[in-house]
């Protein structure tokens, strides 16, 4: 049953209906799937919309059922919670009927999709294609709530600098969508709400993005890249269509590293966090065995040894960041391979903090140690013409994590680490593998992107 199957039985009544609804945003790589509601369903026919249910209950018992009957997705296996977004009300006094609308974003690992009856024709598309298209009521406000912004960027202390460089892209094109809205003067009924308007706006959006997180450059080269590129005519339109072709670009470039990287994997592998391009890179190298380090004070490292578990055939071994260096020896690890928040250009690998000790326990045994990233973590090197010197920052999380008695002790709780040069033998990206002078070039290279800002 959709969302909205039952209004049809409030219509004509005095008192509207609370009915609660969930509205499921399912993304991959940067799209969000989008339904054609078809005369299956009892109201708003031919409409645009998004996998959507009637709520009896607790919305969250709603949502993975809506996926599993509208999509034929597997929500345990292909979807993972992104964010909850507060819920709002639309009346509906056609209807008689108050929608409490509960708004939630999934990422999605697949686009097979096996729609049921009640969809005429659906398609993945950027969220900002609900901006044109006649769509159920206030689609782009259930979007809206749970969509990235400045804010969810500077505070996403779960996932990886190449995933939030991602998110980063999607609030760049989002506000740059709106902004085109906004200078039509009319938003279809969206509900678009005040926000930037013009280029100089948008550029604020985006000085606030590279603020956000000045420790992953790879977020600052990606944004730079999209000004870049729109800046000669430094329009919205020109900017969403430079955010788009980031997005895309960005997502090849992650599967590309990987792919270098999975030809050099042996079948004994270590690593440590939680690194999409690294995971991917040894499920495609098909080992035979995986140590992961769980990766704390975040404890990353169990749910990519759980991912492990899940899609290869290897055996999988969960140990503690203390212990991974005698794991190493003992198990015959044949390379450690690691992600990285940032390459320095020098060479030196920022990543969670461990990843040097685990480099060194590698150099210690004479294994191979390997950064698997995409080059636009490279940081820029720095110059005096508008690029701007990437910040290291370690990140310390609360004090109290680790100690929160009375003795005057200070406490280092840092989020990340850096690795020295020496203890790396190959950053692999999609152009290859890089040494230190390659690494060296790619930085000069992410120099220009910034000339947008001098």
């Amino acid at each position: 049953m959709t969302a909205h199957d039952d209004a049809t039985a409030a219509a004509g009544t005095d008192d509207p209906t609370e009915t609660h609804v969930v509205t499921v945003f399912l993304r991959n790589e940067g799209e969000v799937l989008l339904l054609r509601r078809s005369d299956a369903v009892g109201s708003y026919s031919g409409r645009w919309g998004v996998v959507a249910g009637h709520a009896e209950g607790h919305p969250d018992a709603a949502v993975r059922e809506e996926i599993r009957e509208e999509t034929g997705i597997d929500p345990d296996a292909e979807t993972t919670l992104v964010r909850r977004g507060d819920p709002f009300e639309v009346i509906d006094d056609d209807l008689g009927t108050r929608w409490v609308v509960h708004p939630y974003l999934f990422d999605c690992t697949t686009r097979a999709v096996e729609p049921n009856e009640e969809t005429d024709e659906f398609e993945w598309a950027p969220p900002t294609a609900i901006l044109p298209r006649e769509t159920v009521p206030r689609l782009w406000t259930s979007y809206e709530r749970v969509r990235p912004t400045v804010e969810t960027v500077a505070g996403d202390a779960d996932h990886g600098s190449a995933w939030i460089s991602l998110r980063a892209l999607e609030a760049l094109r989002d506000e740059a969508a709106l902004a085109v809205e906004r200078a039509r003067g009319d938003d279809g009924g969206a509900d678009i709400g005040d926000g930037p308007a013009n280029w100089g706006d948008l550029a604020a959006v985006a000085r606030d993005l590279l603020d956000a997180r000045p420790s992953m450059a790879v977020v600052e080269n990606r944004v730079n890249r999209a000004m870049d590129a729109a800046s000669e005519t430094a329009t919205p339109t020109a900017l969403e269509s430079a955010a788009l072709e980031g997005i895309e670009r960005a997502s090849g470039a992650d599967a590309d590293a990987a792919a270098v990287a999975a030809e050099r994997l042996p079948d004994r592998i270590a690593t440590l966090s939680r690194s999409g391009t690294v995971a991917t890179a040894v499920e495609a190298a098909e080992p035979d065995e995986i140590l992961v380090a769980e990766s704390r004070p975040g404890r990353e490292g169990v749910g990519t040894a759980e991912r492990f578990a899940a899609n290869t055939d290897a055996t999988v071994t969960l140990t503690t960041d203390a212990a991974l260096a005698d794991r190493v020896a003992a198990m015959g690890v044949e390379a450690v391979v690691v992600g990285a928040d940032t390459i320095r250009p020098g060479g030196r690998v920022v990543n969670k903090v461990g990843t040097r000790a685990a480099a060194a326990a590698a150099a210690s045994d004479g294994l191979d140690c390997y950064v698997v990233a995409a080059g636009d973590k490279i940081a820029a090197a720095p110059a005096g013409d508008g690029a701007r010197s990437v910040e290291i920052d370690r990140e310390e999380r609360d004090p109290r994590d680790l100690y929160d008695g009375d003795a005057d002790v200070a406490v280092a709780n840092p989020t990340f680490d850096e690795t020295p040069p020496a203890l790396v033998d190959g950053v692999l990206t999609e152009r290859g593998a890089l040494d230190t002078d390659g690494v060296r070039s790619l930085a000069e290279e992410h120099r220009t992107l910034a000339v947008w800002d001098a």
